[in-house]
């Protein structure tokens, strides 16, 4: 009972083993068309598992961008592994659609990964080491079996073990190459029939086609009655025969009572019925050998004479002994063919442990051989965790160090900025202080540098005082002198002297000092004197060029720009006009004459009602002459006169009419000033535009002078410039302004600061000075301090000059 259980066992292990179906694919596109095949094919068969093969090549090295290849032994092993984990998981990427397709049709499937450089011998050798009986192939159009050994499918077929039935597939059509598995035959007998199989694996072949041939030959004696009858006649008249008859039998006798025995012991081993086998297969063979013998004999011619004297000898009871004899080697022979299949049988069954037992020991290989790489990956995991862990803390150390640094920075930098502030509370407090920052003179300093008001140092006479030139402290300065009106006079007086003394800018006249006790002003002297003069050419003055008048425009707007964004007070001149705008001797212009200005304070809106409407004809918004209602956008009114009168050089009476009919009519030429020289048209036209849309007579129709005014001035003046610069114009060098010279050095300051006495120095000067003395260089009186004071607004007259005088 045993063997017969362990029969079944090795018949199952080689019905699973015959059960599974092998498809080599490369995984392109036909390989999908042999997977679909194979589906087709073997699923409605019961062929539920497929072994999926897939061979790439041998990986030596590893790629680089530039194209190249590094081998294997000149990388890390971790760069390496990584590489392999990568092509390994693009090959599975490639078979996934195969494994779907299988998955789909509820076929298990194993994919097997080969890295060989010799494609058709992995494939032989998996095949042969899973004893698989069918491989499935794809083969070009031409098939496998129609030229030897040139495709790849035909060098497969050949290298498969002969075992193995291969199916090659291409474009519809389908080539097989058969197993050599023995066909099930059978011997017969005159008594009776034993069948038997030799289907077995291609280990086991030959040695089955040599106990066949065996058989084979056996059942050809027994088939032959011509050769029985022949013996049959020869045994009764041949005495040599007869005589070797009973030895024979004897020992026939013998050997059929131990085969009697034989099967009587049926658990002797397998090696002691092999014996016996090989025993009786050798009796038939020499039994088959006699009869031949016999029979060559009997044919001899020139054996008649015994024959015939044999024949003259008959023996029934010998002849009947030899039939006895006879029979019992037939059933010798059956007894040892069924040893025979018995033992091809257990050679069988040892065949499918073997197998079993190998495709065990493979699956137990690759299971080892899975347990090592992911206890590699594992390791490689780890030691990328453990990267990964020490990345972290570095970052964050430096993470924790940079807030630190930052922490330390922020408090610093609050430190400096509280610094600053105080600083800065400190210059507004003492620039907004109750006392104006200005330089005070005496009346007779005044009076003295004037000469006593001569009329020979008059240079001007307006409506609210006279101006004369004057020295004051090797100084040539302008001192405007209020005419005594009272109330009027201590108030344009005290406003202009609040606003001078603490706004400065570039295009703003610049105050040096005041005489409060007799309403006296003292500014820098302008050469060129005002605008006005300059344009009707008054004392045959040189004329201002067109590119000049550009940027003086742009100039005035900018001072009007910063006036009007005044902190925390809005200021608005109220009387600009071009006798009020004075000009330097480079022609650069300046607004003075501001003590008519208005202050708007943040708190009140961007309009002021005046009860008692100032300023000077032609040059005040309507509107704020109808409605007594001041803003920014008066001023822009007046600026558009400005720029009509720079254009045309003609009083400020109806001009804003007479442009706007020369435009209309296309003549705008022909009111132009023609000592300014050659007008650029397009560009001119343009300022002209801009003049008539700020002395519209709406105040809402004028346009804003940041967002419109500003942007289109500057970009007339950069065409300006480079009219001035192509002009080539040759200045002469002019001596600098007194104020610019400091009078410890006596050259122009390069950083003047204003010091406790209330003269301007060069810093590098007065500190030097101050180093040695604690009195003033000029009084030579004890400074209360020594703390000095940036004037940033000579400092940019300074800078100015200097860039004109290059």
């Amino acid at each position: 009972m045993d063997r017969i259980d362990e029969a079944d066992e090795n018949n199952k292990a080689q019905h699973s083993a015959s059960s599974v179906v092998a498809l080599a694919v490369k995984g392109n596109k036909k390989s999908k068309y042999v997977v679909q095949w194979a589906l087709n094919k073997f699923v409605p068969e019961g062929m539920i598992i497929f072994k999926l093969i897939h061979v790439h090549a041998t990986i030596k090295g590893v790629p680089t961008p530039m194209g190249n290849m590094i081998p294997l032994s000149q990388v890390r092993n971790d760069v390496a592994t990584a590489f392999k984990k990568e092509v390994e998981w693009q090959t599975n990427q490639t078979l996934l659609p195969f494994k779907r397709m299988c998955e789909q049709r509820k076929v298990h499937v194993d994919v097997v990964m080969i890295e060989s450089d010799d494609v058709v011998t992995a494939v032989a050798e998996e095949v042969a080491k899973g004893a698989i009986t069918k491989l499935v192939v794809g083969a070009s159009s031409r098939g496998i079996f129609k030229s030897k050994h040139k495709g790849m499918s035909a060098k497969i077929s050949v290298c498969t073990p002969r075992f193995c039935t291969v199916y090659a597939i291409s474009k519809g059509k389908l080539s097989i190459r058969p197993s050599d598995m023995q066909i099930e035959g059978s011997t017969v007998d005159d008594a009776s029939e034993t069948s038997f199989s030799s289907n077995s694996s291609s280990n086991y072949t030959s040695s089955s086609q040599t106990e066949s041939g065996s058989v084979s030959s056996y059942a050809g004696l027994h088939s032959s009655s011509l050769a029985t009858q022949r013996f049959q006649a020869l045994s009764s008249i041949n005495q040599s025969l007869i005589s070797a008859t009973p030895s024979l039998v004897d020992t026939n006798h013998s050997r059929g009572q131990s085969l009697d025995l034989g099967r009587e012991n049926t658990a002797t081993t397998s090696s002691a019925r092999n014996s016996d086998i090989d025993n009786a297969l050798s009796r038939a063979s020499s039994c088959k050998s006699f009869i031949s013998d016999t029979e060559s004999w009997i044919n001899d011619p020139n054996s008649g004479k015994d024959v015939q004297l044999a024949t003259t000898l008959p023996s029934p009871s010998r002849q009947a002994k030899f039939n006895l004899e006879l029979e019992k080697l037939r059933i010798e022979l059956r007894h040892a063919q069924g040893l025979h299949a018995v033992a091809q049988s257990e050679n069988i069954d040892a065949s499918r442990k073997l197998n079993d037992l190998s495709k065990r020991r493979s699956e137990e290989t690759m299971k080892m051989k899975e347990i090592i790489v992911k206890e590699e990956m594992a390791k490689e995991l780890a030691k990328q965790e453990r990267e990964k862990y020490q990345s972290a803390a570095r970052e964050a150390s430096y993470l924790k160090e940079s807030a630190e640094r930052e922490a330390a920075e922020r408090k610093e930098t609050e430190l400096k900025v509280i610094r600053a502030a105080k600083e800065k509370e400190k210059l507004e407090d003492a620039l907004r202080g109750s006392t104006p920052q200005y330089r005070k003179f005496t009346w007779d300093e005044i009076v003295s540098a004037t000469s006593s008001f001569s009329e020979d140092q008059r240079i001007g006479m307006g409506a609210y005082g006279i101006v004369y030139k004057c020295n004051l402290y090797h100084t040539t300065v302008a001192v405007k002198v209020l005419n005594t009106n009272g109330n009027r006079k201590s108030k344009q007086f005290q406003q202009e002297l609040e606003i001078l003394s603490r706004i400065r800018h570039p295009n703003l006249l610049l105050l040096l000092g005041a005489c409060p006790d007799h309403g006296c002003l003292v500014y820098e002297y302008m050469e060129n004197g005002n605008l006005e003069d300059r344009l009707i050419r008054k004392n045959n003055t040189a004329p201002i060029p067109w590119f000049e008048r550009f940027r003086i425009a742009w100039e005035v707007a900018s001072a009007l720009s910063f006036l009007h964004s005044s902190k925390p007070e809005s200021i608005i001149h109220r009387d600009l006009k071009p006798a009020n705008i004075l000009l330097s001797h480079n022609l650069v212009s300046k607004i003075g004459d501001i003590g008519l200005s208005t202050m708007l304070h943040s708190d009140m809106s961007t309009m002021y009602k005046d009860t008692e409407p100032v300023g000077t004809l032609c040059y005040i918004d309507p509107e704020y002459q109808r409605t007594g209602i001041i803003s920014p956008k008066s001023d822009v009114y007046a600026f558009g006169m400005v720029i009509l009168q720079l254009l045309t050089a003609k009083p400020a009476i109806a001009l804003a009419h007479k442009v706007e009919t020369a435009v209309e009519g296309g003549n705008l030429t022909d009111i132009l000033d023609p000592e300014a020289g050659t007008w650029p048209f397009q560009e001119t036209l343009e300022l002209a535009q801009l003049g008539l849309s700020c002395a519209e007579i709406r105040r809402i129709d004028r346009p804003d002078l940041n967002d419109h005014v500003l942007p289109t001035l500057e970009k007339l003046k950069e065409v300006a410039d480079r009219a001035q610069r192509s002009a080539s114009i040759v200045t002469i060098k002019t001596k600098p302004p007194n104020h610019f010279i400091c009078p410890i050095l006596q050259d122009v300051m390069d950083d003047p600061c204003v010091a406790a006495d209330g003269y301007t120095y060069d810093r590098k000067a007065i500190e030097k000075w101050l180093q040695e003395n604690d009195k003033s260089p000029m009084t030579n009186m004890a400074l209360p301090h020594k703390n000095l004071i940036p004037n940033y607004t000579l400092l940019s007259a300074i800078l100015e000059w200097k860039s004109r005088e290059t």
